[in-house]
Parts: structure tokens; sequence; C-alpha cells
């Protein structure tokens, strides 16, 4: 069949596209739209539509939602819409009746024509973004590599990443790099590395082209891409072909599932990338601008941003919590995708005028969902207007980023003193958060993440330099918790060099021993450097890339491997209930025993202590005991060893020790006879009871 197609009246449910053997039916939601037009190209880079169909509210229209089914359209058509109504600022409601939209349940997008400036002038036509008509994939992962990993995240170790940055560095080696199939390559890397799961940094479509001007002069793109605008729609810089994104994703999520590893993906429902006022029409905007963002409620023209982006999403709103939800549910029904972390997920909490909600409606839906329920879904438990909900945030099943963990490690191995109660706490899995019916794996604990000073530049630098960005060194965080070790960036001395690599080895180490989900940063492992930029956000380049070159003989690649293999081995550090002091069944020793320079008298409230021990207790028959000595003061430590009958010490750990005798597998482990460890300043040693 040629154009022009015949059209049908088509059907409102569900929005999007629907292709099936006889044709293609178009669903899209505009409330106050009093016309609307579908327009189909031949091509992304067609300059005219080839068939331009207007819908008819008495044939076209159900609710609030315009329809049209199109006879014999073949996947791999180009689409916009045109949707005409009133302009009422006081309303906010805008419509643009010359601008071409996006679909927002678009499967598939192109921006190879995609120019931002075209995008903000409201008289230009259109800005270059166009939806594709896809066919359906089955609906599910094969059972062969679906994961079962249940909704909680006991035993995990999750490895943050750029699906881009990863492989782009030349030293990567890969046939596709920077694109999903570029990232199919280094499975092997990280299944050896010892991670039960990726959390990926945005896939879903974003722009690129979102930056400030003085960012934008400077030729930077919006790297991380936390500025979506196609939210069912993988990345299509991240594919080989954008016509077939869906595809690619699938077999790159099926391909980490067969190597066991779980796909989490960090989303971004909490702003668009329309911008404020000045931002670009892309889809929302012209469609229901009322509806789906948060507006003042005495100046409608003005947009609400607790997310300091220039927009909210209206997440409690029905139409929008629903998107949400159906959203979420697609990438775990099509996909096989294993869980969610939400960025600013505190906006979610959050109801029309912005003030916070005690019973929000979009949380408890994703948690109550029955797709939903069975995965984990984790929260960035704050928004950039102020609300902090870490241990607090709505609904029970929700894990969180636990930014006082964060803090806490980095205050304690960098030497502040009186902390040792709250490590204890930290390291115990946060119970003083996540009690009342809430367990450990609620804590996603972390040292570090993309925001930020990566592990390397966090022991090298006492403050941020983001002047590659353009702004002055003006964006990114100034309070980062940070300690040089007596040197600003690059240095030739090997005394500051050695307590950088110690301080580093310190960090992953406590993230190691704790309950709760641990979190690495990609590029950690080998100490990748960011210069002291703090905000790389824009740093599309071999400043953010992951240097392939690094992991060749790289001693803190070895050291996090097996840092990782100990705690694998170790139930008593992963199991997902909190410490209670009790005796464990069958060992006469206490589950935990915390110390201080002495056997069984931590130093709670000593306001200069800067030491704290404690003895684990294995929880099956054939595991090993720990004994972890953590001595962030200047001073050499003689500390005494609890003697646990029928069973003999050896060094596990050691990180003031130089590789390989920083960390040991067991059947290397030395065995200690002292009735006390030696251990040096600014150190963490682990010994093993067996």
């Amino acid at each position: 069949m040629t154009p022009p197609y015949p059209t049908k009246p088509g059907t409102r449910f569900p929005p999007g596209i629907t292709a099936t053997a006889e044709g293609v039916n178009f669903c899209i939601f505009s409330r106050h739209a009093i016309r609307a037009e579908l327009r189909l190209y031949a091509a992304a880079d067609s300059l005219d539509a080839f068939q331009i169909i207007t819908l008819q509210p008495e044939h076209n229209r159900s609710f609030f939602f315009w329809h049209v089914f199109v006879v014999g359209l073949p996947a791999g058509t180009y689409y916009t819409w045109q949707m005409d109504g009133p302009n009422d600022p006081p309303t906010g409601r805008r419509f643009y009746p010359h601008k071409e939209l996006l679909d927002p349940w678009a499967r598939a997008v192109s921006d190879r024509l995609w120019d931002r400036r075209q995008g903000n002038d409201p008289n230009a036509k259109d800005g270059g973004l166009r939806a594709i008509v896809v066919g359906s994939l089955s609906p599910s992962v094969p059972a062969t590599t679906a994961l079962q990993t249940g909704s909680d995240l006991t035993g995990a170790v999750i490895y943050e990443l750029h699906v881009r940055g990863f492989t782009k560095h030349p030293s990567s080696g890969v046939s596709r790099p920077g694109l999903f199939a570029g990232l199919q390559e280094k499975i092997p890397y990280l299944k050896e590395l010892g991670i039960t799961h990726v959390e990926l940094l945005p896939i879903m479509a974003f722009d690129p082209q979102s930056v400030p001007l003085p960012a934008a002069e400077r030729g930077l793109s919006n790297y991380w891409g936390y500025n979506t605008h196609s939210f069912w729609a993988p990345h299509p810089g991240y594919c080989m072909d954008e016509t077939e994104a869906d595809r690619e994703f699938r077999e790159l999520v099926d391909a980490f599932h067969a190597a066991g590893i779980g796909v989490l993906l960090d989303v971004v429902f909490n702003h668009t990338a329309e911008g404020g006022e000045d931002g670009p029409v892309i889809s929302f905007r012209g469609l229901g601008n009322d509806i789906f963002y948060h507006l003042d409620a005495s100046d409608r023209q003005r947009y609400l941003d607790f997310t300091g982006c220039g927009n909210t999403v209206n997440c409690n709103h029905p139409l929008v919590s629903g998107f949400i939800v159906h959203c979420l549910e697609y990438w775990v029904e099509t996909f096989g995708v294993d869980g969610f972390r939400f960025d600013l997920a505190s906006v979610f909490a959050r109801g029309e005028q912005g003030a916070p909600l005690a019973n929000p409606p979009l949380p408890w839906a994703i948690q109550t969902s029955r797709i939903l329920s069975r995965v984990p879904v984790i929260a960035e438990a704050w928004d950039a207007a102020g609300l902090y909900q870490v241990g607090a945030f709505p609904g029970m099943t929700w894990a969180e980023w636990n930014g006082r963990y964060r803090d806490v490690m980095r205050r304690f191995v960098r030497g502040d003193p009186g902390l040792v109660g709250e490590v204890a706490t930290r390291l115990s899995g946060s119970a003083d958060l996540y009690a009342d019916g809430r367990c450990p794996t609620n804590s996603i604990n972390f040292i570090t993440c993309h925001d930020g000073f990566t592990l390397y530049d966090l022991v090298s630098y006492n403050g941020k330099h983001n002047a590659a960005n353009g702004d002055d060194n003006r964006d990114g965080t100034n309070d980062n918790l940070s300690w040089n070790c007596g040197a600003e960036g690059d240095t030739d001395d090997a005394a500051v060099l050695a307590l950088r690599s110690r301080q580093a080895k310190n960090l992953l180490a406590l993230l190691m021993v704790s309950r709760g989900v641990p979190m690495l940063l990609a590029g950690d492992e080998v100490l990748r450097s960011q210069r002291g930029n703090n905000n790389a956000y824009c740093q599309d380049n071999e400043l953010s890339w992951f240097d392939w070159g690094l992991v060749e003989h790289n001693n803190m690649l070895r050291y996090t491997r097996e840092l990782i293999a100990l705690r694998r081995r170790h139930p008593s550090l992963t199991t997902n209930r909190f410490f209670t002091g009790a005796v464990v069944a069958g060992r006469n020793l206490p589950d935990i025993a915390w110390h201080g320079i002495q056997l069984n008298e931590p130093l709670w409230h000593d306001y200069q202590c800067r030491v704290l021990a404690c003895t684990i207790a294995g929880q099956e028959e054939d595991e090993a005991d720990l004994h972890v000595i953590m001595n962030m003061s200047e001073q050499m430590l003689d500390a005494p060893l609890p003697v646990i009958q029928g069973r003999k010490w050896h060094i596990a750990l050691d990180t003031a020790l130089d590789s390989p005798q920083d960390i040991s597998v067991p059947d290397m482990q030395i065995y200690y006879a002292g009735a006390c460890y030696f251990t040096q300043p600014r150190s963490i040693a682990v010994l093993e009871a067996r």
C-alpha cells in the first residue's frame, strides 16, 4: 500500500502508537485542544510530511484523547502532532498551533534534526524531534535469562555507570564505542569485578543540547542525560539504528541477565527537557501545560521549580501519575529491567502547589503496582528546593540513597573526631532511619556517585575545580567533605600518593563491611580522576570517560575485586536484618560487639575519638567471624583481639600494607597469633576467625 493511507477513527487506548497487522493506531492526550493534526514523514530528515491527517472531534476524540487508525502504515514511519487550543496565560494553558510536537508516549525517537534554538522559538514550526512507528517486541524477557531477584536487594553490589562514557574512550577496544552494543562487550569485565547490578545513568531519550549558554559556547553538551523528553524511548544517541532502539536495548538487558547481572535504570520524572518559561516546546507544554507541570497559583505563567531545572513535573495529578506508572511497567515488561533509581524523588511527595503530602499518590501507586512491586525502587530522597526525606521517604518498600551514610563516612575517614557512634549506626544498616518494619536493604550505601568527586578526587582535592564547565567555578557543591592528603591535585610526593591510596582503600573497606546495599561509581575501582571537577554533567570527553588504560596492572582494581568477594562470602554482612547484640545460636557470640582502644569499651562519648572496632559473628556454621579495626587517628594502635573458642585469626585486609598484602583470599591469608593487632594510623584492618 502506498500513501495516502486510508484512515479509521481509531481508539483512545492505549496512548501512543499500537502497531498491528492491519496498520497503526495513534492516540494522544490533550484535554483542552480544539484541533489535532497527525503529520507523517518518510524519514527523519524529510522536510515535508507525505501525509497530513486532520482529526475530527466527532470521530477522532474520546474524552480527552485524540486518536486515529492509519491502515497499512509500515514500521519506520516518522510522525509528529500539531495541536491547537486556547492560549490563555491566566489559566496556564499554552497551545502553539504551528509547532510540531513529539508524542510523549513515543517508543522510539529521532533527534537528528533537533535544534534546541528552534524549539525555543514559538514561531518556528519544527525543532526536529520526531517519533518513530515501531513494531511490538515480545512482552517479556525469555525465561532463560530473566532474573528472579525479587523486590529487595539482599546481597546486591550496585555499580553506577554511564552508557556512553564507559566505552567511548579510545582505549576501550570495543567495536561500537559509546553505544548499548559497546557496553555489552564490557559485561565480562563487570562480571569478573563481582558486582550484581548495574545502575545506568539516564538512557531514556534526552536532550544533549540542554546546557547553559556559557557551556554551549564552549561546545559542551548535557552528557549525563538528566533532561528527558521521551520517557518511553531509549536514547537514540546510544543506538546503531534509531528505528531499532527498543531491540538494541532489549539485547543489552538480555546480555546482562545471561551474565547474572541485574539492570537498574536511573530515571528522571521530576522535570523534563522543556525547561522553564524560556525553554523549548517539545511535547507536554503544547499538549497540557497546566496538567503536566507545577504552576504558580497566583501567576499561572510561572513554573514552580523544585528541581533546579526550570520546571517540575506535576507527578501527583491522576493523569501524570498514571503516565509514570504505566511507563515504568512498560520498561519492566518489555525490556526486563530489574528496577529503578529515581532522581530527585522528593518531588514525588509534592502536591499541586508543591507542598509535601503525607500520603502522596505516586510513591504508593509505584509500590502497589502489580508489576513494580516485584522490582527494587530506589529514591534519591531529596530535591533541589530543600525537601530532604532520607529515612522518611513515603512508602515502606522504597530504598533510598543514604546521603547520611555518605557524609559521615567521608568525614570519619578524612579524620573528623567524635563520629564513632554514628559510624557504628551507619555500618550497621542505619536502623535509626529504617526501623518500623524496614530493613538494611532500604539503605543504599555509597561514598561517591556520578554527582560529585570521584573516589580519587575525594582524597586529592580540598575544593572543586569546575572552570572547564564555563560557569567560573560557581556550579557544583562547595561542601565535598574531602581532604587532599596534603597537596591539591597532581603531585609527585610519594608520601601523599601513598596516603591517598590508603584513604581510598579505607573508604571502600567501610562500604563493603557495612550492612545495607553498597553502590560503587564506575572507575573508582581503578582510581579514575576528573581532575577535581565535581559536576562533570557537560563533559562528554576524556575527563568523564572511563580510561581503560587504567585497568592494566592496577592494584586498586585487584583490591576492589577481592573486597567485593570478601563481602559476598560473608552472609553476616549481607543478611537483611539489623544487628541486635543477641547471641548467635550455637556460637556463644553476639551478632556484633563494639570496641574502642580496649575490647568491649567503645568510646561513644569521647568527642575526640577516631578509633572504632567491632566483631561480627558468622551467621552460618562454616562462615568465618570478622574483626574490623578502624583507626582514623594519627597514632599507631595495638588493637586487642577477642578470643574465640576453637578459632584462629587470619589477616584478610590491612589498608596500610602494599599490594598484594593489602587484601588476601582465604587460602593465602596469614595466621595471626598475637593478642593485639598493630594498626598503622589512618588504616583499616579486617581479620577472619576460622
